[in-house]
């Protein structure tokens, strides 16, 4: 999916997602749909559905950004430097996509001391029970 061309982009996403996901953007702090969600789910990526992060994972890190502290599953993100604004950040991107999904920090929780700070737009939550519902 990597390869696709931005048309493809600009035609499945929403403009606020493209900003973000293609562009790199970054959505307000504490307006994002997922900032405060506390159900049982997964978070998959926005673009094409790669589950990146479970709600195991996710807490409040009063940044205004959703965050987890660990990844659903190793391998689905690829780690970029980011040096852009003047200072140095990971960024952290869908490895099926290459979206870009946000960052990375080492301020987390224990046991992985990592915040990975995602935007809400880059992100779709299915909750727990969706699946049973849908097999019923």
């Amino acid at each position: 999916m990597k390869n696709m061309p931005e048309s493809y982009w600009k035609e499945k996403l929403t403009p606020a997602q493209y900003k973000v996901l293609r562009q790199k953007a970054t959505e307000p702090a504490f307006l994002g749909k997922y900032v405060n969600t506390k159900e049982k789910g997964v978070y998959e990526c926005a673009a094409c559905g790669l589950i990146l992060f479970s709600s195991e994972q996710k807490y409040d890190s009063g940044s205004g950004w959703p965050s987890f502290s660990d990844l659903a599953a190793k391998g689905v993100i690829e780690f970029r430097d980011d040096h852009s604004y003047g200072m140095y950040r990971v960024e952290v991107a869908c490895k099926r996509c290459g979206s870009h999904l946000g960052h990375v920090f080492q301020d987390g929780p224990t046991p992985t001391g990592q915040r990975y700070c995602i935007n809400s737009c880059a992100l779709n939550f299915k909750p727990e029970n969706s699946e049973k519902d849908t097999k019923s």
